[in-house]
């Protein structure tokens, strides 16, 4: 059998199986997705801070929080 208790990757609090798995709350849920829309999780490259040219410009940063 296996003892192992899924942890909650946002407090790191015991969390069973349910509708926000692998998160224990919405709460928990809806924090994650803004560190992703925020460029929280990103990985650094020696290419420069954007790819896009100027006719790609990317949302602002103000335009994200409309989806929270």
């Amino acid at each position: 059998m296996n003892d192992r208790v899924a942890r909650c990757p946002q407090c790191n609090q015991s969390c069973e199986a349910g509708p926000h798995r692998p998160f224990c709350s919405a709460r928990c849920q809806q924090l994650d997705l803004a560190r992703w829309l925020g460029g929280d999780y990103r990985i650094e490259t020696e290419d420069g801070p954007s790819l896009l040219g100027p006719d790609e410009a990317s949302p602002a940063s103000s335009d994200l929080s409309s989806w929270l």
